[in-house]
This record gives C-alpha cells, structure tokens and sequence, in this order.
C-alpha cells in the first residue's frame, strides 16, 4: 500500500483553515491520486461533479460512485488513496472538522 506510486497527484487547494475546520477543494484529472493518507480528522466529503472513485486500501481495491451534490461522512482514522477512477475530471469538496 504505501510506497512509490506513478500516478500523477490530485490537485488540492484549502479554502479555509481555522480552529474549527479545515475545507480543501481536491480536483482531479483521470487517473490522478491523492497518494496514500491517513485521515487525522473526522470529515465530510460534498463532490462538486459525479466522482467515480478507485479506492485503494487496506482491503485491496474498489469502486464507489457519488453523485454531484450526495455528501457523505467519515470518522477520523480512514487510510486510503483516492483515484480518480472514470474518465472525465471529477472535483469535491473536504469539510475536516478539528
């Protein structure tokens, strides 16, 4: 899982880092990664386009699709990278909550 990866990086850019929370904006060509990370926060994800995400993990690999708009929660802890798995760009919003 961790180690050298030839995919090309997702690019991400914070819109806001206070002592409440910190929003990143992550746009992504096809094919490009987050890179392998562990989640230091609980956080929200709110996807700006369709995302058709390549999930690797722990577990292997899998496929998960949301829709523009369909937020989604997760806790603290998860270690994962995210691709960008379809065929167009795809971008989200990152709400972490400290």
């Amino acid at each position: 899982m961790p180690g050298y990866s030839a995919r090309i990086p997702a690019l991400s850019t914070v819109l806001q880092d206070d002592a409440n929370v910190r929003i990143t904006r992550w746009d992504f060509e096809p094919g490009a990664a987050t890179g392998h990370h562990i989640h230091g926060m609980g956080y929200v994800v709110v996807p700006l386009t369709d995302c058709h995400f390549l999930i690797e993990d722990k577990d292997g690999e899998r496929r998960v699709t949301s829709q523009a708009g369909e937020a989604y929660r997760r806790d603290a802890g998860v270690e994962h990278n995210v691709i960008n798995g379809g065929e167009r760009a795809m971008s989200f919003i990152e709400i972490e909550y400290k």
